[in-house]
């Protein structure tokens, strides 16, 4: 086979298109993968990430199969829980609103555990997320929200690594080389154009996997699927996921799928840059908003902070800034929790305000009602039950009486100086339309049958997210239908 032919061809080379090449490869396939980013940007939105992963477990047992290194103390002095399959079924039909297909949600909750031990036996390592999921009280550290495990180095730790396996398993990866077109003839895919580094090139392929993302980098796309303000959003990550894999499709008759005015954004710096920065990773992100209060800029509050642990929130919580009076908020703590201020708050790249009074505070909110926020802020200290114990491992059900904008959990008055505030505008992660997928990640053409030759996965399907996202889930269903398709591809090429 030539240097220009090739069984599978992976549009992409993040987590799912990584899955994907290396399950072809296990399926006896000839591998390309194209990344159209230059190799120090490789890895799509995957190189963003935490590198934090959720998956169904029933105990420490399994746990210990992906972490064998985990110690005798460590597991002594943890408490990891369980998350079952039906705690996962149950946090995707709830967050979706019931409308997550039912066969893909299947699959990704029955395959998940099985699916990252596959990723461990293929050489990537992990560790628990103490940082981030696990408070400690009493001495002992709990788990919750149902994310307990991070790749080691986070995202570029996934990549780096995944990069490397594959380079040892003899797939070829292209940088800086942007797939065009799909060639087909006799209704099967037979080939891919390729823009490779200025030169275009006719790649001849059995098969071809779409999992180069979604089209959350393109200011023009968010705008039309989204809608009004969507161009004014921030991009958590990568600026080369602007849609192309999914356009390739939709050009030969690919049927779309799923929520395309819906996605997963989160309170992102306000004046983070356009694009994810890798120097700060992920670090732009605000998640700690439950413990405190979060203004617009008439000093109200405008979204329950407490409503859930912020895994099942943050992923909605983005678009509700956005829809603000000028796009942004103010996030503000007291004394008594910037203690618990998760490790992104303290960076040095952060738009932050401190002051020793409510009233200092309410002038250094930049572009924030003083007179409002004051007078908000002490509505709302008299309508919280401070009766009721704090406890930010559970929804404690500190809650507040007799406000329009309630706060279910966790709710502390705002009056124990210093006090700190963060602006937050809307990051984009990425878009939850895409392509039409089967259970085997086979993409469905508008007549909804197989297009013969072309499978899909990651962030580039559609019908698995719907309004919001439990956190983690990307990766693992990136993960799942990245193997499914580059199985079922290899399993294409040698039939032909």
């Amino acid at each position: 086979m030539s240097d220009s032919e090739f069984d599978v061809v992976v549009v992409g080379a993040g987590n799912a298109a990584f899955c994907a090449a290396l399950s072809a490869e296990e399926g006896g396939a000839h591998v390309l993968m194209l990344e159209c980013a230059p190799e120090h940007l490789n890895g799509g939105n995957s190189r963003f990430t935490a590198g934090v992963i959720r998956f169904a477990y029933n105990g420490v047992e399994d746990l210990l199969e992906l972490m064998p290194d985990l110690s005798d103390k460590e597991i002594a002095m943890t408490d990891f829980g369980t998350y079952t399959e039906e705690q996962f079924f149950d946090d995707m039909f709830r967050v979706t609103q019931y409308r997550t297909d039912p066969d893909l949600c299947e699959i990704l909750v029955k395959k998940s555990f099985a699916t990252i031990k596959w990723i461990r036996e293929k050489g990537l390592r992990f560790v628990p997320i103490y940082g981030r999921q696990a408070f400690k009280i009493d001495g002992r550290f709990q788990f919750w929200g149902g994310l307990t495990v991070e790749a080691v180095g986070g995202g570029p730790g996934l990549v780096d690594t995944f990069t490397e396996i594959a380079q040892k398993k003899a797939i070829d990866i292209w940088y800086q080389s942007r797939a065009l077109k799909l060639v087909v003839n006799d209704n099967k895919i037979t080939g891919i154009m390729v823009n490779r580094d200025g030169e275009l090139l006719n790649i001849k392929t059995k098969t071809v996997v779409i999992a180069s993302g979604g089209f959350q980098s393109s200011a023009e796309k968010r705008t039309r699927y989204l809608g009004p303000s969507w161009d004014l959003a921030k991009v958590r990550g990568t600026a080369f996921n602007t849609g192309g894999g999914i356009d390739m499709a939709l050009e030969i008759g690919a049927s779309s799928a799923g929520n395309w005015s819906g996605c997963h954004a989160v309170g992102w710096d306000r004046n983070a840059p356009e694009y994810g920065d890798l120097t700060v990773g992920d670090g732009f992100q605000k998640h700690s908003y439950p413990f405190g209060i979060m203004v617009n800029a008439d000093g109200e509050r405008f979204v329950d902070e407490g409503a859930d642990f912020r895994n099942y929130t943050y992923a909605k919580y983005g678009r509700i800034i956005l829809n603000q009076p000028g796009n942004f908020a103010w996030q503000v703590f007291d004394a008594k929790v910037t203690h618990l201020l998760r490790d992104e708050y303290r960076i040095q790249q952060v738009t932050k305000v401190k002051a020793d009074s409510l009233e200092e505070l309410a002038s250094k909110l930049e572009g924030v009602d003083a007179e409002g926020f004051l007078a908000n802020v002490a509505t709302y200290n008299a309508a919280v039950q401070s009766n009721i114990a704090f406890n930010p491992n559970v929804k404690d059900g500190r809650n507040t009486l007799g406000l329009k904008v309630p706060k279910s959990n966790w709710a502390n008055t705002i009056d124990e100086g210093p006090f700190e505030a963060y602006a937050v505008t809307c990051g984009i992660t990425f878009t939850f339309g895409g392509l039409r997928i089967d259970t085997r990640a086979a993409v469905q053409s508008t007549d909804l049958t197989v297009i013969p030759g072309l499978f899909a996965a990651g962030e580039a399907v559609g019908g698995i997210f719907y309004h919001n996202y439990p956190g983690g889930t990307g990766l693992m269903s990136g993960a799942v239908f990245g193997k499914i398709a580059g199985a079922s591809a290899a399993q294409w090429a040698a039939a032909q």
